[in-house]
């Protein structure tokens, strides 16, 4: 089980946990053979690899066609973030769906969901100021934010209000005034409606300006003095200092620490001027800092990853064919996490709120159930590579394999302590047809554990 690498293989666990949806060992094996630069860069490389074909999944899985259920566009999603090789992409998706956050429980078309992780998908990763330019458009965030209700005369702020609090600047950093102006800017952004439904279906969305539902006129946004429109609010809104804090804040959190560093937040503000907005130079400065890297098990991961990363250590769903795509979306959901449906327009409260007793509970089962199942591809492999050219193995060995296999996870030695001590014995565990059995098992007692369920 050990290789001789190029880059630090736990350091390899670790970019692979917070930039992707974690890996196996044998998968970290290789990639450790590259250098971590070249780790990092490939990972951002993401227009030279393709995106999953999806309809594989309608033509194995019918259910996946269906444009009314949200659960299905779920599991499409899950099926990305378990083989795509453009992962950075869907971690980045991840990531702006509980900032940009937006529903199926109110807009109650499914096609809109589609529609809204697609701008996600195709935006996440470029240039901020694009990305709010197109979730201006985007008929999902629309409908969610009420802007169909924001009309000339009859101003609606509810979008202008969220713009500004929740996706940009944050609370403190703009007047009343401000959002009054932006709601008043952005009038007669809405989208068209769709024909009815049946017999042929949904039909997709899309943008609409109505110019004489705008409301023209001067207006004063953040200290700028002119006939404003949406577009004008959001290149505004990207020059802010506190715009820079927002974002740099929220992307230390997601992909460094629950905790916030200022320093660190600062050093990611100051990228985000540097690379005037894009996101990929941004992305590369923080897997580069050594407040990143120095971050192990500083972040309890959201329900979406943790389910993502337990099917990858498996070995299964790697196929468009298989079924139990849609099972994952119910499992994250029962863990606090409904994909396409946060619970309000802030998003999700992560963090130590992902960990109450009843969501812990999930977590726990979940990978125990999982794991500890001999017969999957991904725990027969790791049973072969435990057990390769021995007779017998220690209690420790064991565990300490064990741990390695499912992405290097590190324990204290307290944890470790009581995981022995639930072992009963210190004799030898021989390498015979009950050994998978004991693997499985002792890989349940390794997801009960508090570093387990960080990444």
């Amino acid at each position: 089980m050990t290789t001789s690498t190029r880059t630090d293989i736990r350091l390899v666990a670790h970019l692979m946990r917070r930039a992707a949806f974690g890996a196996p060992a044998w998968r970290l094996e290789q990639l450790a053979e590259s250098s971590y630069e070249d780790l990092v860069d490939d990972l951002l490389d993401i227009d030279s690899k393709s995106r999953p074909e999806e309809d594989l999944l309608e033509r194995f899985n019918a259910e996946h066609a269906d444009e009314e259920n949200n659960e299905f566009t779920g599991a499409r999603w899950f099926y990305r973030m378990i083989n795509s090789d453009r992962v950075l992409e869907e971690k980045v998706a991840l990531f702006w769906h509980n900032r940009l956050a937006t529903g199926i429980a109110k807009s109650n078309v499914n096609l809109m969901m589609r529609q809204h992780l697609k701008v996600l998908r195709d935006y996440g990763l470029g240039n901020y100021r694009t990305l709010l330019h197109q979730i201006s458009h985007d008929p999902a965030m629309l409908w969610w934010l009420d802007q169909q209700m924001n009309h000339a005369g009859a101003v609606n702020e509810n979008y202008g209000r969220e713009l500004l609090e929740l996706f940009s600047m944050g609370r403190g950093n703009y007047t009343e005034d401000d959002v009054k102006a932006a709601a008043s800017a952005f009038t007669g952004w809405t989208h068209d409606q769709s024909i009815p439904r049946y017999p042929n279906g949904w039909w997709e969305f899309s943008f609409v300006f109505r110019e004489d539902d705008h409301e023209y006129g001067e207006k004063t946004f953040l200290g700028r003095t002119g006939d404003l429109d949406g577009g004008d609010i959001v290149d505004e809104i990207v020059k802010q200092d506190a715009t820079a804090q927002f974002i740099a804040a929220n992307l230390h959190r997601f992909f460094v620490s629950d905790e916030p560093d200022q320093k660190a937040i600062d050093v990611i503000a100051q990228s985000y001027f540097d690379s005037e907005y894009e996101m990929k130079p941004i992305l590369r400065n923080i897997f580069h800092m050594d407040e990143f890297k120095n971050s192990i098990y500083d972040r309890i991961r959201w329900p979406a990853e943790h389910v993502a990363n337990v099917v990858k250590i498996t070995g299964t769903l790697t196929d468009p064919y298989e079924s139990g795509f849609k099972d994952l979306v119910r499992q994250s959901a029962m863990m606090g996490q409904e994909l396409l449906n946060p619970p309000t327009v802030e998003g999700w409260h992560t963090g130590r709120e992902w960990i109450d007793s009843g969501f812990l509970i999930e977590r726990v089962n979940y990978a125990s159930k999982v794991l500890g199942n001999p017969n999957t591809p991904g725990m027969r492999k790791i049973i072969e590579r435990i057990s390769e050219g021995r007779a017998t193995i220690s209690p420790t060995e064991l565990v300490e394999g064990c741990l390695y296999e499912l992405g290097c996870v590190e324990l204290e030695p307290r944890t470790m302590s009581i995981l022995l001590g639930d072992l009963e014995s210190d004799e030898p565990i021989a390498i015979d047809d009950n050994f998978g059995t004991q693997v499985g098992q002792i890989m349940e007692l390794i997801v009960a554990s508090r570093e387990f369920q960080l990444s």
